[in-house]
């Protein structure tokens, strides 16, 4: 089951370390978040959320858009565990998961400086202009 946020995240970051046995999946979670947020109506939706969860119907009636289109997105954003959803009756609601957001930041300067250890952030010396 991959509903819940940590299992998602869990999952991408097996699939991550499956690359001996599976050499042509390389999957970076921080590339995959920033994959999702750089779409406009995801970032929206993102936006919405970490004001308040919502359900579909009212994220249909902020972005102006219909049902399948806004779940579409909404998958999109549950796939790398930016958000998480309840059903309640009828309806299934959607909340912002703030932790991989807060994490972002962090994994985001990790994987640039990673490959770069001798990288001196101050040092101009190796400046070509």
């Amino acid at each position: 089951n991959l509903d819940a946020p940590q299992s998602r995240v869990t999952h991408i970051l097996k699939l991550m370390t499956s690359t001996a046995t599976h050499p042509d999946i390389l999957v970076n979670p921080t590339l995959e978040i920033l994959k999702a947020l750089a779409n406009d109506v995801r970032f929206e939706i993102v936006s919405m959320l970490a004001q308040r969860e919502c359900c579909v119907c009212d994220l249909e009636a902020m972005l102006g858009l219909g049902q399948s289109k806004v779940s579409y997105h909404l998958a999109a954003l549950r796939d790398v565990a930016l958000v998480s959803s309840e059903q309640r009756g009828k309806n299934v609601y959607y909340r912002l998961e703030r932790g991989v957001l807060y994490r972002l930041g962090g994994d985001l300067l990790e994987e640039l400086l990673r490959s770069r250890p001798d990288l001196n952030l101050t040092d101009q010396t190796k400046s070509i202009c």
